[in-house]
């Protein structure tokens, strides 16, 4: 599987020999844990790259979260056409350093912009979204009650820009509503023996542009609680982003992921880099 994910980010890269880059530095946003623009844990409306009307665009990434108990490190690439669509694949790995071992699982995710523009117009820009994602290690997850190894995550999220809100500086507000059955967004499987219902989950964004390549936010994302013999909490963070160029930008952050897999206050930090073409 390893070989097969390799390929398809290979293939993203080299597919995107036409790309251009017409959108102003840092709409397309950074890249969350799970592949799809937005912050760091919440995916936005935004569309990944730089790509405008009738162009093409890359994105690679690669991020690691670490908190006391637990380590994700997560990558994969993007592909996005006229602002509209976007096309993600990422893999994430749970390394599990206090108990040992790790979980693995892939997420696909394809975004639509319905409607509205981030910078320009009175209505947010609005996209829906889905990601469908299966786990390789699913022997853990069925131990402790995870009804099934896959499932898909189905999103509407709206973005827009404020200008001069904040001591002169532009505001970015994101609000997604996730339809799911995923335990720890995933990593501990899906929906459970007697609970496989999907439930509807809020996540937020903001975000302060220091200056036109550099915002400063914070991230809310409500979650599920699924699995009995371990309560789940809601996650936070606080980012910061440099977008270097269009080719390049880094994020960093604090994270708090709440009680994990009985592991209590699981905080840390965030890292991601990626590049764009």
């Amino acid at each position: 599987m390893r070989v097969t994910l390799l390929s398809t980010l290979v293939a993203l890269l080299f597919s995107a020999a036409s790309s251009a880059g017409s959108k102003i530095i840092a709409t397309g946003g950074a890249t969350s844990i799970e592949g799809s623009a937005g912050g760091g844990i919440v995916p936005w409306a935004v569309v990944n790259g730089y790509a405008s009307s009738g162009e093409w665009a890359t994105n690679v990434f690669a991020s690691q979260v670490g908190v006391d108990d637990f380590t994700l490190n997560a990558y994969g690439a993007s592909l996005s056409y006229d602002n509209n669509w976007e096309w993600s694949v990422a893999r994430q790995t749970f390394k599990l350093d206090t108990l040992g071992g790790e979980l693995r699982q892939d997420i696909f995710g394809v975004k639509y912009h319905i409607a509205g523009e981030l910078l320009y117009t009175a209505l947010p820009q609005i996209s829906i979204g889905a990601q469908y994602k299966i786990h390789r290690d699913f022997a853990l997850p069925h131990a402790v009650g995870a009804r099934s190894d896959s499932g898909l995550d189905l999103y509407l999220a709206a973005s827009k820009v404020f200008f001069d809100q904040i001591a002169g500086r532009n505001l970015l507000l994101n609000a997604t509503l996730r339809a799911t059955k995923a335990n720890q967004t995933g990593l501990l499987g899906f929906g459970s023996a007697d609970n496989n219902n999907y439930q509807l989950m809020f996540e937020g964004s903001a975000a302060v542009l220091l200056n036109y390549n550099v915002a400063l936010g914070a991230e809310f994302k409500q979650k599920p609680n699924k699995l009995g013999f371990a309560a789940e909490q809601h996650w936070r963070d606080i980012f910061i982003a440099w977008f270097i160029n269009k080719q390049l930008s880094l994020t960093a952050g604090y994270v708090d992921l709440g009680k994990v897999a009985g592991f209590n206050s699981q905080q840390g930090y965030y890292m991601s880099l990626e590049g764009t073409w």
